[in-house]
């Protein structure tokens, strides 16, 4: 694995969710789940790597960049003899899948995309995923979210501890501040941002934890307020 003794991936720090391209993942645990949150590449892509903390099996969501650092991620985080077995790009913009090649050709892993922008990936997806279906890793359940707007097979992807709280990965689907970009066109405004407050703000509480493709985390809770906001300015 090239370069992966270099590669600083822990931090001394708390969980803050805003790691910068260059710096250590930061780690938070949940109740089964833990999660390492990495950034990487010229567009401050986060990627995930989520680990059933009961079996110790991995899945990365996108696989953006910088493979060597993502593949170093995968092998120091415990228990360090378990492969990365599943890779999901949550939808087809390169930014999300410049790292995918290599992750695929040194792990092996079963990729999974979006049904609708599959075809936009240059690595085979194997796993086509629709609205309603699951990604199982060890004894974690995901469940897709099908949000049409920024692409057409955007895929968002949502755990629940049970009977706690959720946590959504939202591709670039959902922001702090607002939905992805849509180019100003407003029906495909109107389809992400309907989409965003139906399948995830009606359904969810205001503790859910956002994961978004770039930036810093937030929550629903924190967001909600603003949803009248962002469909009166159209952005």
């Amino acid at each position: 694995m090239s370069g992966h003794e270099n590669v600083e991936i822990f931090t001394s720090a708390p969980y803050g969710g805003d790691p910068a391209v260059g710096s250590p993942a930061q780690v938070r645990e949940t109740d089964k789940l833990r999660i390492a949150k990495i950034a990487v590449g010229p567009y401050n892509n986060n990627a995930y790597l989520l680990t059933c903390t009961e079996t110790g099996a991995k899945l990365l969501i996108d696989a953006a960049a910088e493979p060597d650092r993502l593949l170093a991620l995968t092998a120091a985080m415990e228990p360090a003899s378990a492969p990365l077995t599943k890779v999901v790009t949550t939808h087809g913009h390169a930014d999300h899948w410049q790292g995918l090649a290599e992750v695929i050709a040194q792990t092996g892993a079963v990729t999974y995309a979006g049904r609708h922008d599959a075809e936009d990936i240059p690595v085979a997806t194997e796993g086509v995923l629709d609205h309603g279906d699951t990604v199982a890793f060890g004894r974690i359940v995901l469940d897709a979210i099908h949000l049409q707007g920024h692409t057409e097979g955007s895929i968002a992807l949502a755990y629940t501890e049970p009977g706690g709280r959720s946590h959504i990965f939202t591709g670039d689907c959902l922001f702090p501040g607002g939905v992805g970009k849509t180019w100003d066109d407003p029906e495909r405004f109107d389809q992400l941002l309907s989409g965003v407050e139906r399948h995830i703000f009606d359904l969810f509480g205001d503790d859910t934890a956002i994961y978004p493709g770039h930036g810093h985390d937030t929550t629903l809770g924190e967001q909600r307020p603003h949803l009248a906001e962002w469909r009166e300015r159209g952005w």
